[in-house]
């Protein structure tokens, strides 16, 4: 009932339009949220609608859509004389906010087909034919995890002594790559991309779009196993840009299993262990950085940088041999990778004036990243609180994946586990019981109370990581 008479809120219209922007105005992604709502006075949760000329068109359409679909309720009633016309006419009017939730897609699908794909097209063709006639080198970059990492540590690193550029914030579209193309100047050195894939094709669209000299797989697992459905097609679709280099230099994450069994003789691993013939000796990691020394035919490189955790010496280690194939000297990778440091809300660290230190990951969303952090906690010293709503898009594995990181925990001894209430968050649980653990689980109902109460529960020394976000979309 209360799921019913929301619908019948003020905010109800409001709600459907902040539904269709969170989910990127992608039918599929908006009607697997509607059926899972329990209350549309509460969907903005975390964030609240941002309004453009497109949502207020849209709230004006769907408050005529409802108005339109009540008024022929009304008139089946007064002006017909159907029979039952007043039991048809009254259920249209009662059902009518349920058929205006499915209807609001009928002008938005007419817009995006005759005015916005239309002129993405242009921007994208136009976007295509400008890069191919652009004579910097181009990086791409595709994975289902550490791909903006990646991004970041190679354009710090190249650019101690090139003219690089990168799209910003997760640009990783046909139309956000397009929009950062138009941008280029033309004497840009080095140009590194980002490849987003949510569906088979993804990557390879974009490879015709880019047509990469050099690629990077930064690792494959379930993240977005949600829209993939098979971890098969995941693997398939990343591996998309290996078939488009053909023999073309192709860097893979010999740490992700996945992506490790399905390289090819010619292309180059790289681990914490090593790239491209260099060895890693000396590694440490703490909250200070990270440092260790390469070594290639008795010649060695030490390089330090404020990225946390082990886990970093791969993706650093790969923009040093590429920067060496690119023509950078030592002295220039040394001061690149010197500078490069957290970036936001992947492992970056804070100290609170109650000595209190953060580290905000909460745009670390996948399995492998989750299990990197973890051993990095657990390395730490003090007392350490793990701060997570779980994972999301894990799909048929969601129980397995979140039930392998209360295990993780467990192993970890890590003392506080802070959970937020979900559909996932009980296998976090049921995982850490499983390893026997011994510490502190503590629940709340929301994530903004559980950070309202941190400053409450912790005392000088104590670490706190946030783990991934939960966007409102998901239950």
């Amino acid at each position: 009932m209360r799921l019913f008479f929301s619908r019948f809120h003020p905010r109800y219209i409001r709600s459907l339009v902040y539904m269709l922007q969170a989910s990127e105005y992608k039918a599929q992604d908006y009607l697997a949220w509607l059926h899972d709502v329990k209350d549309f006075r509460f969907v903005e949760k975390r964030k609240q609608i941002k309004w453009s000329a497109k949502t207020v068109l849209l709230v004006f359409v769907g408050l005529m859509l409802l108005i339109s679909i009540a008024s022929s309720g009304l008139w089946l009633i007064i002006a017909t004389n159907l029979p039952f016309r007043h039991v048809l006419g009254a259920a249209i009017i009662i059902l009518s906010p349920i058929l205006l939730s499915y209807l609001i897609l009928a002008p938005l699908t007419i817009i995006q087909l005759l005015v916005q794909k239309p002129i993405e097209f242009v921007i994208i063709y136009f976007a295509k034919k400008k890069l191919a006639e652009h004579h910097g080198v181009k990086i791409a970059i595709a994975g289902s995890y550490g791909k903006t990492s990646m991004r970041e540590i190679l354009k710090t690193v190249l650019s101690e002594d090139k003219e690089v550029a990168a799209p910003p914030h997760s640009y990783n579209t046909p139309l956000g790559i397009s929009k950062f193309i138009k941008t280029l100047r033309g004497n840009e050195e080095v140009l590194i991309f980002e490849l987003g894939e949510y569906y088979p094709g993804d990557v390879k669209r974009l490879c015709k779009l880019i047509n990469p000299d050099i690629g990077i797989i930064t690792g494959i697992n379930e993240a977005h196993l949600q829209k993939f459905k098979t971890i098969e097609k995941t693997v398939q679709t990343i591996y998309e840009l290996a078939d488009f280099l053909g023999d073309k230099p192709l860097y893979v994450n010999g740490e992700s299993i996945l992506a490790r069994d399905h390289a090819r003789p010619n292309h180059i691993m790289y681990s914490r262990e090593g790239v491209n013939s260099w060895r890693m000796e000396n590694a440490h990691s703490d909250l200070s950085g990270t440092s260790f020394v390469m070594e290639k035919n008795n010649v060695p490189m030490e390089i330090r940088s404020s990225l946390l955790g082990l886990h970093q010496i791969g993706p650093l280690a790969l923009s040093a041999d590429l920067a060496r194939r690119l023509g950078s000297t030592p002295s220039h990778i040394r001061a690149g990778t010197l500078k490069t440091k957290p970036f936001d809300h992947r492992l970056a660290p804070s100290v609170d004036r109650n000595g209190v230190t953060t580290l905000d990951d909460s745009y670390n969303g996948n399995p492998d990243g989750v299990k990197a952090v973890i051993a990095f906690l657990a390395s730490l010293n003090g007392r350490r609180f793990y701060v997570t709503p779980g994972l999301v898009e894990m799909g048929s594995k969601k129980e397995e994946v979140h039930r392998e990181i209360g295990r993780e925990l467990a192993r970890a001894q890590i003392e506080k586990v802070v959970l937020v209430k979900n559909s996932v968050t009980p296998f976090i649980e049921e995982g850490l019981y499983e390893e026997k653990y011994e510490g502190e689980v503590i629940w709340f109902d929301e994530a903004l109370k559980s950070f309202a109460a941190l400053p409450r529960i912790t005392v000088k020394g104590d670490i706190v990581l946030l783990q991934n976000d939960w966007p409102d979309q998901y239950i």
